[in-house]
């Protein structure tokens, strides 16, 4: 795969990022769990493709994927020359406490378990979540931490990965980030973070484009799968769904091709993360990205609306 910079921190990264928090074994969040064994083999089917970019983060599985992350890279031998891993900074998780002591704890557990001495691309998370946004936006606080790891060598690229835009970009015009990561956002069923990828894009800021399945609806489909956004969905939350699986069904395309198509189309964006669960979705994913769409199909998914709503605001957001 064609591989694109971040900026100037020297690294590259191809379209797809392969997306790790359900391989930390989080049921809670995507209605099924993931053991080791599973999680192993899916792991390194990644190592083994064409992907250089996995992304995880400190709390995903309350650590759980970044130790099987490096569980699997001690079978390799170490990091696999120019792969790029990104991982987070993340608050105490029974506390809520994100303050710069917190985010410099929160990266030595990260390379602790994943058993590396440097970050590729480390990225401040969920500070909606946190239990102070101050203590994260302060003059000394969890963000000046987090330029302070890049200054010092133990991150090479910094960004801030969350969900609610109105928080994220106000952070984002305020600091020389390097790369985002926006999840849920831009999609064939929404695009609320257009705006901010328009001024992400123009000051040079790497777009990470993840969950473009909306949750996995638009990968597993919606009878098999009725959740969007990580939450149980109604009829009426399904419509759009529905609507997006008959055109593709016309034309003979897997719904999972368009969604991952319609972010990796986007001259914007860098990457585009995927959440995988098992080997098979490895092969698929690379398959859907090369596919060739029939003529029409494109402009009949581009015509269907969409919404620029916040996709969580009444999400009941839960960490495993």
């Amino acid at each position: 795969m064609d591989k694109t910079p971040i900026g100037d921190t020297g690294l590259a990264v191809t379209p797809i990022c392969f997306g790790t928090s359900v391989l930390g074994d989080m049921p809670d969040t995507y209605g099924y769990g993931v053991d080791e064994a599973r999680a192993r083999v899916t792991l390194d089917t990644i190592f083994e493709g064409p992907v250089n970019f996995l992304d995880t983060s400190n709390n995903y599985g309350f650590g759980c994927s970044e130790e099987r992350i490096g569980a699997a890279l001690r079978n390799l031998g170490g990091l696999p020359e120019g792969f790029v891993i990104s991982t987070k900074l993340d608050r105490d998780m029974e506390t809520g406490r994100f303050d710069a002591g917190r985010a410099r704890q929160s990266v030595e557990e990260s390379l602790t378990r994943l058993g590396i001495d440097q970050i590729s691309l480390l990225h401040l998370h969920d500070p909606e979540h946190a239990r102070d946004l101050n203590e994260i936006t302060c003059n000394g606080g969890a963000l000046d931490e987090l330029f302070k790891l890049k200054d010092e060598g133990i991150a090479r690229a910094v960004g801030i990965a969350m969900g609610r835009i109105d928080i994220m970009f106000p952070i984002l015009r305020e600091r020389p980030f390097d790369a985002l990561i926006s999840h849920n956002r831009f999609s064939l069923l929404n695009r609320s973070a257009n705006e901010m990828f328009d001024f992400a894009h123009a000051n040079g800021i790497a777009i990470l484009n993840a969950a473009p399945y909306a949750g996995g609806v638009l990968a597993k489909g919606s009878a098999k799968m009725p959740r969007v956004t990580y939450q149980e969905a109604d009829n009426a939350t399904l419509e759009p769904v529905r609507r997006i699986e008959e055109i593709c069904a016309r034309y003979g395309i897997a719904p999972g091709a368009a969604a991952l198509q319609f972010s990796m189309r986007d001259p914007r964006i860098t990457s585009t993360i995927v959440g995988v669960s098992k080997p098979e979705r490895v092969a698929e994913t690379i398959d859907w990205a090369s596919i060739d769409f029939p003529p029409g199909a494109w402009d009949e998914l581009m015509a269907l609306p969409y919404s620029d709503e916040d996709p969580e605001a009444n999400r009941d957001f839960r960490p495993g």
